[in-house]
């Protein structure tokens, strides 16, 4: 059977006016659609049922690009995101133009991300969590969902926007969908295409990194944190930004040989010109080794 075309609407009343029964789920995307996006939607289209709606925001958000970043080279590929969106069972792709994210022009009232938007993502990139929270809480608004999913490639982001759904009361439920990678380990990205030949073999060392904290994790913390960073000190041609264990919650930072409940294993470096993340999930015992 054909997939079918998800219909597109660029205003929030359009949206508004579309019936539908069950739970609405959305999936927030700046489109360019790979298969880490398609995970999303099949995980939306599940959970919702065929009684639902699945709702996918293409939307490239200028205020978490920082001064240098890539905005305007953002990949645009929004007919394309239509098949892979209607592949997965998207009934409806949100395509909305700036002044219907924005009607005032650039928003003076912003979501400021806190303490935990300043570490780690936040530290190299100012005031890029403040661009995120506060488009993800304009899309919350205008597509009013009852549950959002969000990659765990994106760990502090998630635990932003977690936080940020609990402080504010936004009545959805935030659900994260594992990290998708390609054969060879590299997360999938969009800026994955920006990588020539040389960069991607370079930038595969974040996940050899992680692997290598995870096989280091049975004797601690400490260890799992020297075992990432010495493959990254070793790997040639990056520009490593940090290897972190941290709080999933908080982001900050887990000091000492143990540590009890869960953690995240992150990394971030560039490959030439472009910016590479990725983490892995850990959990440890009170013993300080992981479950």
């Amino acid at each position: 059977m054909t997939p079918a075309t998800p219909q597109v609407l660029a205003t929030a009343a359009g949206l508004r006016a579309l019936p539908h029964t069950g739970e609405r789920a959305v999936v927030m995307t700046m489109g360019a659609l790979h298969e880490g996006h398609a995970a999303l939607v099949r995980a939306a289209r599940e959970r919702v049922g065929p009684g639902g709606q699945v709702v996918v925001t293409v939307f490239v958000n200028p205020l978490q690009f920082g001064a240098g970043e890539d905005l305007d080279r953002y990949p645009r590929t929004l007919e394309a995101d239509l098949l892979v969106a209607g592949k997965e069972g998207a009934d409806v792709i949100f395509a909305p133009s700036g002044d219907e994210v924005y009607p005032g022009g650039e928003p003076q009232v912003r979501v400021a991300a806190g303490p935990m938007g300043t570490v780690l993502e936040g530290a190299v990139r100012p005031g890029h969590f403040d661009g995120v929270l506060t488009v993800v809480a304009k899309m919350l608004h205008l597509t009013a969902p009852d549950v959002a999913f969000f990659g765990q490639k994106d760990a502090q982001q998630l635990a932003l926007v977690r936080r940020m759904v609990r402080d504010l009361n936004f009545p959805t439920e935030i659900v994260a969908v594992p990290t998708v990678r390609e054969d060879d380990g590299l997360a999938l990205s969009s800026r994955n295409r920006y990588l020539s030949p040389r960069e991607r073999e370079d930038g595969l060392a974040l996940s050899r990194a992680l692997a290598a904290g995870e096989r280091a994790a049975d004797r601690g913390p400490a260890a799992t944190l020297h075992a990432a960073r010495a493959v990254l000190e070793e790997a040639g041609g990056l520009d490593v930004d940090y290897a972190a264990l941290v709080d999933p919650a908080s982001f900050t930072a887990i000091e000492g040989e143990t540590w009890e409940g869960e953690a995240v294993l992150a990394v971030a470096a560039r490959a030439g010109t472009t910016r590479l993340i990725d983490n892995v999930p850990l959990r440890f015992p009170a013993t300080g080794s992981p479950r």
